[in-house]
């Protein structure tokens, strides 16, 4: 039976897995609770990095008094593994501490895990309470659930256009620079949307004629995302002094540069021979427009600035499938977000 205060508890292991949010990628978020008899939380953890202690772990050494877990309530967002992969089994874990009942909000979709971690608990007489929030804790890894649920990495869409829906100008020349539509304030929160996913993909086209770093140097704490370049004509080389191939040396991974006309199989190579579960798309028009016209796209991000190129509009910006309308919008430095959702996942921008 799921009562009021399972759902506190749970909110709080939700709102502590956040504390992980861009440092675990491909590993999930995972945030744990736990409360002796009479309702008192003894002990809290979330998994920091990947590599590191589980959630579950860490929880359990916030106990300052070990003898309070015989019988505790462990709440935690995702089913506790049950396999060895960097860090020992957690259900084992809750196991040997003594714990008389785990409630938890998701089960894990990882096929090494998959129900395991629970039968474990209750093959050793700990009762297990499942799917409380369980909406919640699944959007909280939108990423983890929809790779390991469809085998390839969720995609992001990302544009900016300008009021009158164009993404860039009509250029005189090849060197001449592209259009802004960011302000300060909204670039950098594109940096940090970068840093939350694992690669970003551009094609060859971006490439030359934009020459972008494709980097984090806005958002310089987050993580430095893989970079996927879309090469079908074999127009990029390494050598040809393109800065995605040269920023913060030592920082980014190598790059990968693709050629496969077909996306589907594309995205499951990233997944999986490359671990990637997240993919920002940042364009140009001609990219964006395979993803969408392959529905091979969950969340679509688009800025509008609040201007307009009117003659000097060159390229117009992607259109998304008919009737579909944003999830969520939002008002920033005068620029209006507006995100797309084609995953139920994917709701608000408290994800991307």
């Amino acid at each position: 039976m799921v009562s009021d205060k399972d759902i506190f508890y749970m909110r709080r292991a939700i709102e502590l897995a956040r504390g992980g949010m861009g440092q675990v990628s491909p590993n999930p978020m995972v945030g744990a609770v736990i409360v002796a008899d009479g309702g008192r939380i003894i002990g809290e953890g979330f998994h920091r990095r990947f590599g590191g202690p589980h959630a579950e772990v860490n929880a359990v050494r916030s106990v300052a008094d070990a003898s309070l877990l015989r019988g505790a309530t462990v709440y935690v967002t995702l089913e506790p593994c049950s396999h060895y992969g960097k860090t020992p089994p957690c259900a084992d874990l809750l196991v040997d501490s003594g714990v008389g009942r785990v409630v938890v909000g998701a089960g894990d979709p990882n096929p090494r895990v998959a129900g395991r971690g629970i039968a474990i608990l209750r093959d050793h007489g700990i009762e297990v309470t499942e799917n409380v929030l369980a909406d919640e804790c699944r959007r909280l890894n939108a990423a983890f659930m929809t790779a390991h649920t469809l085998h390839r990495p969720l995609v992001t869409l990302k544009w900016a256009q300008s009021a009158d829906g164009f993404i860039d100008i009509r250029r005189a020349s090849a060197d001449a620079s592209p259009a802004r539509f960011s302000s300060p304030l909204t670039q950098a929160l594109v940096h940090r949307l970068r840093s939350l996913n694992d690669a970003i993909l551009v094609g060859s086209g971006t490439v030359i004629a934009d020459n972008p770093r494709l980097d984090v140097r806005l958002w310089p704490s987050g993580r430095m995302p893989q970079a996927i370049l879309l090469d079908r004509r074999g127009r990029i080389s390494s050598s040809a002094g393109f800065k995605v191939f040269t920023t913060e040396s030592g920082r980014r991974p190598p790059v990968i540069i693709a050629g496969d006309d077909d996306l589907a199989a594309l995205l499951r190579h990233l997944y999986e021979e490359h671990g990637i579960t997240s993919l920002l798309v940042e364009g140009g028009a001609t990219v964006h427009r395979a993803f969408i016209d392959a529905a091979l796209w969950d969340a679509a991000r688009v800025e509008k600035a609040p201007f307009r190129l009117g003659e000097q509009g060159g390229v117009a910006a992607p259109r998304l499938p008919a009737g579909i309308r944003p999830a969520a919008t939002a008002e920033i430095d005068g620029r209006r977000l507006e995100l797309f959702s084609n995953n139920s996942l994917v709701s608000c921008f408290a994800e991307m």
